[in-house]
């Protein structure tokens, strides 16, 4: 393929203007080329229109706006139906839902056993630091409230990475770094609220201190997990969205705890 010219500009164009003078060199894609990598190019160009070439760059076809807009919401809904940990193709959403109860369970449970195998090995990481939570059974309070906090930082970044991975043309470093900057930003804001309210409520600077750290850690923490995780799971030729969520929610959940145990330590024993 040459290039292309508008219709517009095909029909202003002077008789003597010849054609090859008159085009405009735009991305093609080559026709076995992933359709998601397709949207992405359009998007990035701002094309309404993508063209279509084979192995020897000879022209096929367009593949129209409409087509484009279908091609990114099957992509979207099937992102969202792998990050609820449902293996179900966008296309067979509607069969998902209509099928006999014993089928979407099997579709489902895989993922779900995972976090399952993950909450048992967060259980086991409480239970290593007993002793510190008899001793100051406030300490137990703040357990759910701060995997919450990191599992839905980390949620966030992941519903990000999976679209944006696929269709950002920054580098992993320059992802890298906005995210690790934004984690920071979140944990601090956190961190700031927290420490006040839980000094003013339980009357206890060192324990306020354990969770404000843990807070602040969780958030630069949860966002790494959540970009990186996706990431390397679409680098070892596996869809990022089948596994993120559920992974990505043990590991958080892990790591918060033993944040969090490990500044209860620094500050109050």
């Amino acid at each position: 393929m040459l290039g292309c010219i508008a219709l517009a500009d095909l029909i202003t164009l002077p008789t003597e203007t010849p054609l090859k003078d008159a085009f405009r060199t735009t991305p093609a894609v080559r026709v076995d080329e992933d359709q998601e990598k397709l949207a992405s190019l359009a998007l990035h160009h701002r094309m309404s229109a993508v063209p279509v070439v084979d192995h020897g760059g000879h022209f096929l076809g367009v593949v129209p706006p409409l087509a484009l807009m279908h091609i990114l919401r099957h992509e979207h809904v099937e992102d969202l139906h792998r990050l609820a940990g449902i293996k179900r193709e966008t296309y067979q959403a509607r069969e998902a839902m209509e099928s006999a109860p014993l089928r979407r369970a099997r579709d489902r449970l895989p993922w779900l056993l995972l976090g399952l195998a993950g909450s048992a090995l967060a259980a086991q990481v409480v239970a290593q630091f007993e002793a510190q939570l008899q001793n100051r059974i406030a300490i137990a309070f703040f357990i759910p409230g701060l995997v919450y906090i990191a599992d839905a930082i980390g949620t966030q970044t992941e519903a990000i990475a999976v679209r944006g991975l696929s269709l950002s043309h920054a580098n992993l470093r320059s992802l890298l770094g906005g995210e690790m900057r934004t984690g920071l930003l979140i944990g601090l804001t956190l961190a700031l609220v927290t420490l006040p309210m839980v000094w003013l409520i339980f009357g206890d600077l060192y324990l306020a201190l354990a969770v404000a750290v843990a807070l602040f850690s969780a958030g630069c923490v949860a966002t790494t997990i959540g970009l990186l995780l996706p990431w390397l799971l679409g680098e070892l030729g596996t869809d990022p969205a089948y596994g993120s969520g559920p992974l990505a929610t043990i590991l958080q959940d892990v790591m918060s705890l033993l944040i969090y145990f490990a500044a209860v330590n620094v500050f109050l024993f």
